[in-house]
């Protein structure tokens, strides 16, 4: 008898960091299908408005009907600021949405975040964005509202996705490592935009805490989504991985 192996589809508006799923489904060994479905997004740009119009309702629900072509069991909104920026009722009523329209559990970057944090039981953090601080901001706003406290942010002025996607190892070392405080329980990362999920243990073992970065959490909130948790060696505390080890290699280049 063969068992199925449970689909969660991520909608990702446009073209960036959408490589780290594929290497995150290879890491979990099979576990789960989290085929990526790109959203139709008119600008990349890191402002307020670019942002908020990449999650419109029109275009999440065109995102959710082309995924319907691999059979999901459930859907993953796998952007931060698309989401976030609507605020934290906002970003509920978003998926809610989106999960009525298609009668499948829906969830996003934003909200993994928040329920990442609780998992941990994390309620103090400091923020290492690639934004400018009006999309930061916004960030810190949504946390607040979720009872996490930011003890400590950094704006980075970003000014697109597409720059974000090239951000290399050493820069995203350096943006964690700039933003940590003793204050802070751990440090977020939070675009979708940014290659992360082949650094997360070494990210951890650099600063010695948990680092919870927008990709990672949002496959961990598919894993929840088809009720399919996993203890994943490499991919830091939110997956079980208590060591804090380094990595034996990364899909990435050598930084």
């Amino acid at each position: 008898m063969t068992t199925r192996t449970p689909t969660v589809a991520m909608l990702y508006p446009g073209h960036a960091a959408e490589d780290d799923y594929p290497l995150a489904e290879s890491a979990l060994g099979g576990a789960v299908r989290l085929p990526v479905v790109i959203t139709d997004i008119e600008s990349d740009d890191h402002t307020v408005d670019a942002m908020r119009a990449v999650g419109t309702g029109p275009r999440l629900h065109d995102g959710a009907r082309a995924a319907s072509r691999h059979d999901p069991d459930a859907l993953m909104w796998a952007c931060t600021s698309g989401s976030f920026l609507y605020g934290w009722a906002g970003a509920h009523a978003q998926v809610a949405r989106i999960s009525e329209a298609v009668g499948l559990p829906v969830s996003s970057t934003s909200l993994a975040f928040a329920a990442a944090c609780r998992e941990l039981q994390i309620t103090s953090v400091a923020i290492a964005a690639t934004y400018p601080a009006a999309v930061a901001d916004g960030f810190a706003t949504f946390l607040a509202d979720a009872g996490i406290t930011v003890v400590s942010a950094a704006a980075h002025d970003i000014e697109t996705a597409t720059e974000a996607g090239s951000v290399d190892g050493d820069n995203l070392f350096e943006m964690v490592r700039s933003v940590d405080t003793p204050n802070a329980e751990a440090v977020l990362v939070p675009d979708t935009a940014l290659h992360t999920i082949g650094w997360l243990d070494d990210l951890e073992r650099d600063i010695a805490k948990p680092v919870l970065t927008a990709n990672q959490v949002t496959v961990w909130e598919a894993l929840r989504l088809v009720d399919r948790p996993l203890v994943v060696d490499g991919f830091g505390k939110l997956f079980g991985d208590n060591r804090i080890t380094a990595r034996t290699g990364s899909p990435y280049p050598p930084r």
